[in-house]
């Protein structure tokens, strides 16, 4: 029960069933997720549509901001998400998991395009204020689920690659909360 609430995080923001405590559960739709882990198929799905979505929304943050720090942070977001596709495209090509998983495609998913489609529909400060709480929650997600990954992956090479990005995520999400706490 000690891990159930970061599971859950992870496993909203991915689309996928949460397990039971026992280890072995499946679902026939989805992909798998077990305490204190998340398996190389939820990870591998979940990495391109996240990156894309925290790509996408800055891209929109530095056209429609009027402030000048929650700009720089969309373009630091672009920048570094930018290498982890590609850092990740590379980790694929050499992991275990190439031949049976495919990432998804550059299409967001339905609650990510939800989101981006809502931020697009706001302005001013409203649209500040949105970004922010998205790209917190948006951050929040990540790191737990690299964390996770990076503990218990069982390809080695996309376990590395969750180590290797996991600092640069958390200085996100410690950025991202600076930028609320300056914005309140």
């Amino acid at each position: 029960m000690k891990t159930l609430l970061p599971l859950v995080a992870v496993a909203l923001f991915a689309g996928a069933p949460l397990a039971q405590s026992d280890d072995t559960n499946t679902d026939a739709v989805g992909p798998m997720v077990t305490d204190n882990k998340v398996d190389t198929q939820t990870f591998v799905a979940t990495v391109p549509n996240a990156n894309a979505f925290e790509i996408q929304s800055s891209k929109l943050a530095e056209e429609r901001s009027a402030s000048a720090d929650v700009k720089a942070f969309a373009a630091d977001m672009i920048k570094d998400h930018a290498k982890v596709a590609e850092d990740f495209k590379a980790a694929l090509s050499q992991g275990q998991t190439t031949a049976s998983i495919k990432p998804a495609g550059p299409a967001l998913q339905p609650k990510e395009q939800q989101l981006l489609d809502e931020l697009k529909g706001a302005s001013g400060k409203a649209f500040d204020a949105k970004y922010i709480e998205m790209q917190i929650d948006a951050h929040k997600d990540a790191v737990a689920l690299f964390s996770t990954y990076a503990n218990s992956g069982d390809d080695p090479t996309m376990k590395e690659f969750a180590k290797k990005t996991l600092p640069v995520l958390k200085m996100h999400e410690k950025h991202v909360k600076e930028l609320a706490v300056a914005h309140q």
